[in-house]
């Protein structure tokens, strides 16, 4: 019998990707609140009882405010937005963080999505930091560029109207909302600080932290942390590490745009100890909506790379 899946918010940019990866599955009944509805509590509350997993495609309060109507409902629920991914009550869903994380995210009755920079800072920090390359306390900086897709639909409407005037870099306050989920996930005791930028093209990401080999224990070289990376994600589905001697002059955010796949690169030059770690997805992908079906497909015991 196929799975009833329920998007709440299927409209948006990220509901409408998932409901294209799931759309033509077998294995898969979509659960649908006819549009004139979408924001009637009672025609909602319906579909969240009728569906086994319901998907939150929501701004954070409306996120909240869908649980609060699933109270008492035995529906499971993937949010994917940032309210609820720093709960100890919900599994954080990257599967590929630590060993037991996928098992945890099958058992859960709650499971948050985690961030699209957040996806790509966590795969590169955490390893390091479990191996004792990199101490929790380290002063980092992150740097990112993203499709413009990653605003949701107003600034794709603005980009693709011509009202932007250009690339920008952003959250310049130091108050992103995915830097609580990188500093938990990837055990720091001391956020970093975080320069996100949007570029002019629609999707894609490359995330980048600099580091100075002199400032860390044993100053390590690329090799050494190429080697953390390659044995953490070891066997993996979804995340692979480019081989050490895969320099390229230029990193393209766009590589992996409609795919669920993330690539990590160790970059630098081991003379003067100045090292750059390095991640693309689709932020659209991996980033989002692929993530979110990669953890259904967790939660529905199904196979995880079904309809990626």
């Amino acid at each position: 019998m196929a799975a009833k899946v329920f998007i709440d918010g299927e409209a948006g940019t990220t509901g409408l990707q998932i409901r294209d990866r799931l759309v033509g599955r077998d294995d898969i009944a979509l659960v649908s609140v006819a549009p004139e509805r979408r924001k009637d509590p009672e025609a909602r509350k319906d579909a969240f009882a009728e569906a086994d997993v319901a998907i939150l495609c929501l701004p954070d309060e409306a996120a909240r405010e869908a649980v609060t109507l699933c109270e008492g409902l035995n529906t499971k629920l993937i949010d994917a937005s940032t309210a609820h991914r720093t709960d100890d009550a919900w599994a954080f869903g990257f599967p590929e963080l630590a060993a037991g994380r996928r098992d945890a995210i099958a058992a859960a009755p709650r499971v948050s999505n985690p961030g699209c920079y957040s996806t790509c800072a966590i795969a590169l920090l955490a390893p390091l930091t479990a191996a004792g390359l990199l101490p929790g306390d380290a002063a980092l900086s992150i740097f990112g560029i993203s499709g413009y897709s990653g605003g949701g639909k107003s600034m794709i409407a603005e980009f693709e109207s011509g009202q932007a005037s250009g690339s920008f870099v952003y959250a310049t306050g130091q108050t992103h909302k995915h830097l609580p989920e990188i500093v938990k996930y990837a055990r720091l005791s001391t956020t970093p600080i975080f320069a996100p930028s949007v570029g002019q093209f629609a999707q894609g990401m490359v995330v980048q932290v600099p580091l100075f080999a002199a400032a860390l224990p044993g100053r390590p070289d690329r090799a050494a942390l190429h080697d953390a990376l390659s044995r953490h994600y070891a066997g993996a589905r979804f995340v692979t590490v480019r081989p050490l001697d895969a320099q390229v002059a230029r990193e393209d955010p766009r590589k992996l745009n409609g795919t669920n796949r993330m690539e990590l690169a160790v970059l630098g030059d081991d003379a003067s100890g100045r090292l750059v770690l390095s991640a693309i997805l689709d932020n659209l992908g991996k980033g989002a909506s692929g993530a979110a079906v990669q953890n259904l497909n967790l939660m529905l015991g199904l196979d995880e790379g079904a309809g990626l």
